[in-house]
């Protein structure tokens, strides 16, 4: 019961008694996200638990370090894995007023038409803005403070340790861009890539470097069976940080066409979330999410989504030009 009140406290559903309890946060499995995650090969969510995107972050490891690729944590990836011991998994942190600064929008419609009102796609609760800044879920929060009775400046809770070594972005970074990549807890030391590959059968993006390397690698959601993934050779545009998104029913097969296009607003809760990394194919490009918890689970219409903290730190990879690859 104590869980419970907590999660209620923290504006959270509480599961019902006929739902079958999930398995337990796992500070081994945590750990091994949080370094995987600084590394830059995305566990997804860091919540203690496995999963498709653990797996497929051990085998973007596995590969880059020469290792035999499993995507399980064998005694060859945990004695690389020991390398960083030293780094701390969590941390307890004190919440200032620029953790708990909105703008935040109470509830988002689910009208596009509605939607197009706001102000901004904001967060909803200084607790999702948290969850994302720590790269988890609101849920991993409440289960890693189970002793947290409100969230204020001033609150010591514990987090998964994203800090980025660096915070250097680039000069010519507007400062709204900054601001969104600081929030993120985005690391700014990142591999050029040379090319980007995205592979739909394992549903994940991959950075190479110019001797072919790999270098970086994160689980994606890639397009559905109405909207597939336009598989060939295509390069970046440009990248448009904290873009507002054009929802045109005419290109949208899961859109009426009989409704209006409209332009949503800027926001992490923006259906491209807080960048958009345009294409030389027409209408697709990599981008954020409104829902990290389902990339790699959901479908998309077409284009490649990553959680919101792993298309900032692509964006930060790569330039116009830079080659893109869709390949089955």
């Amino acid at each position: 019961m104590k869980r419970i009140a907590i999660l209620a406290v923290l504006g959270l559903a509480a599961p019902s008694l006929a739902q079958k309890a999930p398995p337990s946060l796992d500070p081994a499995v945590l750990r091994m996200q949080v370094v995987l995650d600084r590394l830059g090969f995305g566990p997804g969510v860091i919540d203690g638990r496995g999963g498709a995107s653990l797996t497929n972050a051990l085998k973007g490891f596995q590969e880059s370090r020469g290792l035999r690729v499993t995507g399980a944590p064998d005694a060859a990836t945990l004695d690389a894995l020991r390398a960083y011991a030293a780094l701390r998994p969590v941390l307890e942190v004190t919440l200032d007023r620029d953790a708990m600064r909105g703008p935040y929008v109470p509830q988002i419609p689910k009208d596009y038409a509605e939607q197009a009102k706001l102000a901004s796609m904001a967060y909803t609760r200084p607790l999702e803005k948290l969850a994302e800044r720590f790269h988890t879920t609101p849920a991993v929060l409440a289960e890693l403070n189970p002793g947290v009775t409100q969230i204020a400046p001033g609150t010591r809770i514990r987090v998964p340790n994203t800090f980025p070594a660096s915070r250097a972005y680039p000069a010519d970074a507007t400062p709204a861009w900054r601001a969104t990549l600081a929030s993120l807890n985005v690391e700014a030391q990142v591999p050029k890539a040379a090319k980007i590959v995205v592979d739909k059968s394992d549903a994940v993006l991959r950075v190479l470097d110019d001797r072919g390397r790999l270098v970086a690698q994160y689980t994606a959601t890639i397009g559905s069976a109405r909207d597939p993934l336009p598989l060939g050779d295509w390069k970046v545009l440009h990248v448009s940080p904290n873009p507002d998104w054009k929802m045109n029913p005419a290109i949208l097969k899961g859109v009426s066409d009989d409704k209006k296009p409209q332009i949503i607003p800027p926001g992490p809760n923006n259906p491209v979330g807080v960048v958009w990394i345009d294409l030389s194919k027409e209408h697709y490009g990599i981008h954020g999410t409104n829902e990290p918890a389902q990339i790699g689970r959901a479908q998309s219409n077409g284009c490649v989504r990553l959680t919101n903290w792993d298309a900032a730190r692509v964006a930060l990879m790569v330039k116009g030009g830079t080659p893109v690859i869709f390949q089955a």
